[in-house]
């Protein structure tokens, strides 16, 4: 593990609060293995890993990773629509 670079990280600023960071597990089964909320502000940085193979966002946030940027929209523009 040690020559391995793991890269398979991201960064989720909230712009709002409520925002909602949901872990996936791997497997022939997804399901939910942990939740956080975040206030406006706040930061998390979350990892892939065996068993974590996606990360699913609610709520306007930022979110950078090795790949790029980008925006995820507030719960309420989508309502608006």
């Amino acid at each position: 593990m040690e020559d391995k670079i793991m890269n398979d990280f991201v960064v989720i600023k909230a712009i709002e609060d409520s925002v909602n960071v949901i872990g996936l597990t791997r497997g022939t089964d997804t399901k939910f293995h942990h939740s956080e909320k975040l206030d406006s502000g706040e930061v998390m940085i979350a990892q892939f890993t065996e068993h974590t193979s996606a990360i699913k966002i609610r709520g306007h946030a930022k979110i950078y990773t090795p790949y790029g940027e980008i925006e995820s929209e507030s719960k309420k523009s989508s309502s608006d629509k």
